[in-house]
């Protein structure tokens, strides 16, 4: 059993306690993804999400991690007291620290809980569901990090799990008429896409706003664009210089 020091149990007063920051703690626990759709997967929602957030923190302050470890508690070895979600985003904290990009989420040192994190199940999901006290992953999200929304996405079924914080415990959250999950602190929703991405067409998990339009890609709004101006020379001729 690892021995661990929580934000519970610290004497936060106590300015002689150095604790370990982003760049003393292990940024990987050098595991493998285990499914190939995870990466692109992570990209396709940190890219459609962008004109939110930048819109919702107009000073860029907001975190998105990807497959990156959140410090909950110190343990040894460190590892053991960190989750690696598939997705997560942090808001109004600074995008990076001391001038570095983060190896990790450490919350002793920045407080801020992520409003969502998002798990990518591979397997049967036990592992995500998992409710025992300390080392259950479902159990530290809740508990522990108290992140207001949990989503779990089994690949294999295409479909979602999304659990809001509702007091102490969290709750599964019914999806509305479109079959969306609305994760209302963010103004979003989000659900089931089935659709081309990076060359793969596979039912894959995408927001929309709180009124069902799409969020769009980077490359997907540079179509539409393209789209749209072509449709206006067909019509009216070249723009004017």
């Amino acid at each position: 059993m690892d021995s661990a020091i929580t934000p519970q149990n610290l004497d936060l007063e106590d300015l002689d306690l150095n604790l370990p920051d982003h760049t003393q703690l292990p940024g990987s626990d050098g595991k493998f993804v285990k499914n190939l759709q995870e990466h692109p997967q992570s990209i396709l929602l940190t890219d459609s999400i962008q004109p939110v957030l930048k819109q919702r923190h107009p000073d860029g302050h907001y975190c998105i991690g990807q497959d990156s470890g959140i410090y909950w508690r110190l343990t040894a070895p460190p590892e053991n007291g960190a989750e690696a979600p598939d997705w997560f985003y942090v808001p109004n904290v600074p995008p990076t620290l001391n001038g570095q990009m983060r190896r990790s989420y450490v919350m002793w040192k920045e407080i801020v809980a992520p409003l969502i994190v998002l798990e990518f199940v591979s397997g049967n999901g036990e592992e995500e569901r998992d409710k025992t006290p300390i080392t259950g992953k479902f159990w530290v999200y809740e508990q522990a990090i108290r992140v207001p929304y949990y989503g779990i996405y089994e690949i294999a079924k295409a479909s979602i799990e999304v659990y809001r914080l509702v007091g102490d415990s969290y709750e599964l959250l019914p999806p509305n008429e479109r079959g969306h999950y609305p994760i209302t602190s963010l103004g979003v929703e989000l659900g089931i896409w089935q659709g081309l991405y990076q060359n793969v067409t596979l039912p894959w998990l995408r927001w929309w706003d709180a009124q069902g339009s799409f969020l769009l890609t980077g490359e997907e709004r540079a179509e539409q664009a393209e789209a749209l101006l072509a449709r206006y020379r067909e019509r009216f001729g070249d723009l004017p210089i």
